[in-house]
């Protein structure tokens, strides 16, 4: 792992052992959202009139700074959703990202497709909390877990309702996928480098079990990469900096879903 991930794992265990203080699980489970049928992540990525897309809401990255500190989250989630997003990704994670849990109950309160809870989950507690601001789907990222670690928290999952959207970056990770994981997501930015490979993703796709869906996340910022990606079984695709670093993200998106119709 790279240190700046490293950083963000130390911060988020001591976050979350605040958070159990602050916020009992039973608190948690008598929120409305607690008790609401979540949505399928897979269903809506395979619909026709869907793109595809999961649009992402960042305001910030410990890499890029601040990409978007004044676009409001209920506002550009509807856009997206307007404009044909299969899914959108609330970034929860306050110290490095800018999010939190309020943009995520926002987006989860305005939208009828699916909602990602991008975060750095470790713990148990935060599939619980997911669940209870709204979240129909949970990331777990494979560099920060052991593939035991993301077998427990997948079962939990499913426990839940939610959905789980597995990341990986190379070849070993791919001893993480379990039965619980409803789509893989492959990561096209080198955790190490930073440099993005679409053409690495491509060939790790292919040793994917055929049988679970798959995603492509990062560098993904135009349309023929997209068609290229769709073309190699991918049937997902996770964006948001191209389209938060407008002023007007939901147009932007808008826009990039008009290139694709017409790519098609």
């Amino acid at each position: 792992m790279t240190n700046i991930l490293e950083t963000i794992i130390a911060k988020k265990k001591a976050e979350v052992a605040e958070r159990k203080v602050s916020k009992s699980i039973s608190e948690l489970e008598n929120f409305p959202s607690f008790n609401k049928e979540t949505l399928s992540l897979q269903q809506f990525l395979l619909q026709p009139d869907k793109t595809g897309i999961i649009a992402e809401f960042k305001k910030r990255s410990p890499s890029k700074g601040i990409i978007n500190n004044s676009s409001f989250t209920g506002t550009v989630v509807k856009d997206y959703e307007k404009y044909g997003a299969s899914a959108v990704s609330v970034l929860t994670d306050e110290d490095f990202f800018g999010g939190s849990l309020s943009d995520l109950r926002e987006a989860a309160t305005s939208l009828h497709i699916p909602v990602l809870r991008k975060d750095f989950m470790l713990d148990e507690y935060q599939l619980i909390e997911s669940k209870a601001y709204g979240a129909d789907i949970i990331l777990l990222i494979a560099a920060c877990l052991k593939k035991e670690e993301v077998k427990k928290l997948s079962a939990l999952a499913k426990i839940l309702g939610l959905n789980v959207l597995l990341e990986i970056h190379n070849e070993q990770e791919l001893e993480h996928i379990c039965d619980e994981v409803d789509v893989v997501g492959i990561n096209n930015r080198d955790l190490k480098t930073f440099k993005v490979d679409i053409n690495h993703s491509i060939e790790l796709g292919k040793k994917i079990p055929s049988q679970k869906i798959k995603i492509s996340e990062s560098g993904l910022d135009d349309v023929k990469t997209l068609l290229h990606l769709k073309q190699n079984g991918f049937s997902g695709f996770l964006m948001g900096e191209k389209f938060m670093k407008e002023e007007d993200p939901g147009k932007a998106f808008g826009e990039f879903v008009n290139e694709l119709k017409i790519g098609r």
